[in-house]
């Protein structure tokens, strides 16, 4: 038997609302596709945030131990002021990096979408920082001040 125009029509009309149906789906799908990448996209914004505070804590760090250790390490070797003078640049240094440790992670740019991934307390990184600051500080008195190198 042969189908009537009626009922073709009326397939046809199921076929494109099923159709329609799809895509819109498929439309969703694409746009909470990009919605997430566009989430773990900002979640990645926060954790290279995280790793160049940790970079430049691990800076300051090293630059610490070293103005530190300069003291004894050169010693004999080079005239006192220039062991000074070393040694309190690299303090210097390690107490500039703490801080900009800080200013970077608290102002890291343009404010990515708002991501899963929690953030460091920014209170949490001022005492931190604020604590190897002082530390840098009092082995700054102790380069100048000190015992002698000898």
């Amino acid at each position: 038997m042969a189908e009537t125009p009626t009922k073709h029509l009326e397939k046809s009309g199921e076929k494109l609302a099923d159709s329609a149906k799809k895509l819109e789906a498929s439309t969703g799908r694409v746009e909470d596709s990009a919605d997430r990448r566009t989430q773990l996209a900002a979640d990645r914004t926060v954790f290279a945030a995280e790793r160049t505070y940790a970079a430049w804590v691990r800076t300051g760090l090293v630059a610490l131990a070293s103005g530190i250790g300069a003291k004894k390490l050169l010693a004999g070797l080079v005239p006192g002021w220039m062991i000074i003078g070393t040694g309190s640049l690299l303090v210097l240094f390690s107490a500039f990096c703490f801080v900009a440790a800080v200013w970077r992670q608290l102002d890291p740019g343009p404010p990515p979408p708002k991501p899963d991934a929690k953030r460091i307390y920014p209170w949490l990184l001022m005492v931190v920082n604020g604590f190897l600051a002082l530390v840098a500080l009092a082995a700054l008195l102790g380069i100048w001040f000190g015992r002698g190198t000898e």
